[in-house]
């Protein structure tokens, strides 16, 4: 009865904490901005010239930002675009390329597609190789 009564109570302490740490997540990611925006996007190419756009926008993610300027392509993943294309450059699965971002030069911590858009904002697409 005692190993029955230390399960249950596991049980939902776990609950409590799971429940907890959407509300935290709920509570502190960053937000959206609505209004008119202008950001910055670099390019890092494996090979040849890297290259600088300039986007004005309304988008509250990037991933809209971007896409308004046909600078990526992806498929549809369970966590939101796996971004392939950026600036007409296709990573190499099987080369191990994959594209990464920073976000004022730290490592994004989401997504493009829950990647809130700040005005002044500068991003960073660097084409990688390598798991």
């Amino acid at each position: 009865m005692h190993k029955k009564r230390t399960g249950i109570l596991a049980l939902v302490v776990l609950l409590v904490l799971a429940v907890a740490a959407a509300a935290l997540y709920t509570i502190l990611k960053p937000a959206p901005s609505a209004g008119s925006k202008t950001i910055t996007v670099h390019v890092d190419h494996l090979e040849g010239e890297d290259t600088d756009f300039t986007i004005s926008t309304d988008a509250e993610y990037l991933r809209q930002a971007l896409e308004q300027e046909d600078l990526i392509a992806g498929s549809e993943s369970q966590y939101g675009l796996w971004v392939e294309t950026v600036d007409g450059e296709t990573a190499d699965e099987s080369a191990q390329e994959w594209w990464g971002y920073t976000v004022n030069g730290q490592l994004s911590e989401y997504g493009v597609d829950t990647q809130p858009v700040q005005d002044g904002d500068a991003y960073a697409f660097t084409l990688n190789v390598g798991w």
